[in-house]
């Protein structure tokens, strides 16, 4: 399996091209990311790219499908419950649906949270794109536009993404890879949520509101994630800028 990546310099988020050999099939994750390096890649090795594969609906990681698009003639697929936010799917995935390209098959998985149309894709049951719900050392923030709870945040990355086998590489929708057996040891958020390390229980205000600081942790970005709860028990996962001392 061949894999390249495209990663913004701004927002930091990634374009993977995925192949099954030089001359063969390849698909997409994502589009956000500037085509130039992955459009001479395809050309390099003579590739047909047959899907985009959109992990969620946010600008970075769909800014540029449509050069993407017209450049290699390619299926956009996503969830349908981001359908009007993508604007057009000539393919919608649900969890468990597989796609098969060349010697490539990838099964997508349903990992709301982050957005509640959130998509990984499991390739050949080797590498799994995770979009932004896991990353390496962090996890995706559950504040944004279209995301869902907290609760639905955990749930998919420690029972749908960390149930995949140890060795699996984790290929993130931001910054670099990881693997499924890194996540479970070294993730800040996975070794609380698994009960292996104690949260902090400190008073703070997060998005300006009276809150209690489970976790600070780094983030890909080079500043800081928290895990908090709000008065009336709700968690989210939120930018650590956004987060101060009570």
């Amino acid at each position: 399996m061949i894999v390249v990546r495209s990663m913004d310099p701004r927002w930091l988020s990634n374009t993977w091209l995925v192949a099954d050999r030089p001359g063969g099939n390849a698909v997409l994750v994502d589009t956000g990311a500037p085509p130039e390096p992955i459009l001479a890649k395809v050309r390099e090795l003579e590739l047909t790219v047959t899907h985009a594969l959109l992990t969620h609906h946010h600008i970075d990681h769909v800014v540029h499908g449509d050069r993407y698009r017209e450049a290699c003639g390619c299926l956009s697929c996503g969830h349908p419950r981001e359908r009007d936010l993508f604007g057009a799917l000539d393919l919608e995935l649900e969890h468990g649906d597989e796609v098969e390209s060349g010697g490539l098959r990838v099964r997508a998985l349903h990992i709301p949270g982050h957005t509640r149309g959130q998509l990984a894709f499991l390739v050949n049951e080797e590498r799994v794109f995770t979009g932004d719900t896991l990353f390496r050392g962090s996890v995706g923030g559950t504040t944004g536009p279209g995301h869902t709870t907290c609760e639905d945040l955990k749930h998919s990355i420690l029972e749908v993404l960390l149930r995949l086998p140890p060795e699996t590489v984790v290929h993130p929708g931001h910054q670099g890879e990881t693997t499924v057996g890194e996540e479970l040891e070294r993730n800040p958020f996975v070794r609380c949520w698994r009960g292996l390390d104690s949260p902090s229980e400190r008073p703070c205000r997060a998005l300006g509101r009276p809150a209690t600081l489970l976790l600070r942790a780094a983030d890909y970005d080079g500043g800081s994630k928290c895990w908090v709860r709000f008065e009336g028990g709700d968690e989210a996962v939120v930018p650590g800028s956004r987060v101060v001392d009570a």
